[in-house]
């Protein structure tokens, strides 16, 4: 199940995800298994997650973010040129928590 999130807690974290480096790249194979498994894997220690579409790819960056947050339960951020931002809030006690505004 996907994370809703408001307009507040989407401001929040596009201003987080400003600040990290991406942390998956999709290239000309497209959403695999092993980049959906990446992904939640991601989410799980970090709860937020950005990406980089690579050119070759042969879906476009709205469509493998939407593809991604549906396969992982997280929510898409954003989108931005070629990268997305997903956020799933992880069950994991050492995870990097953030905490959502209101």
């Amino acid at each position: 199940m996907a994370t809703r999130l408001n307009k507040r807690q989407i401001k929040q974290l596009k201003a987080l995800a400003s600040k990290i480096s991406p942390m998956l790249w999709i290239g000309k194979n497209g959403v695999t298994d092993a980049a959906v498994k990446q992904a939640s894997e991601t989410l799980e220690s970090h709860e937020l997650l950005k990406g980089v579409v690579q050119d070759g790819c042969p879906v476009d960056e709205k469509e493998v973010g939407e593809t991604l947050a549906g396969q992982v339960g997280a929510a898409l951020v954003q989108v931005i040129g070629h990268r997305f931002v997903l956020y799933r809030p992880s069950k994991k006690e050492s995870a990097n928590k953030i905490e959502l505004a209101r």
